[in-house]
């Protein structure tokens, strides 16, 4: 026997369109007119990991080839 909510019975009226709300987009704009367009202690950060001649470790870097090696071809699909 197959669960309802595996066929969609007894979710109530049907599906509505898709809808948008932007009711917090004012309240997003002004948390972000809030914030300093240029945040000095990051840029601290950046400068002092960019010094850092360590950083990244080798350990990120292998993981990040792996990563980069695992990936497929893109470029191999047919589209």
């Amino acid at each position: 026997m197959i669960p309802a909510a595996a066929t969609g019975a007894g979710r109530g009226p049907a599906s509505r369109p898709d809808q948008i709300s932007t009711e917090n987009a004012a309240f997003l704009r002004a948390e972000l007119q809030r914030q300093p367009e240029i945040r000095p202690e990051v840029v601290a950060r950046a400068r002092a990991l960019a010094d850092d001649p360590s950083y990244p470790s080798t350990a990120v870097l292998k993981d990040v080839a792996a990563k980069i090696l695992a990936a497929p071809d893109l470029s191999e699909i047919e589209g």
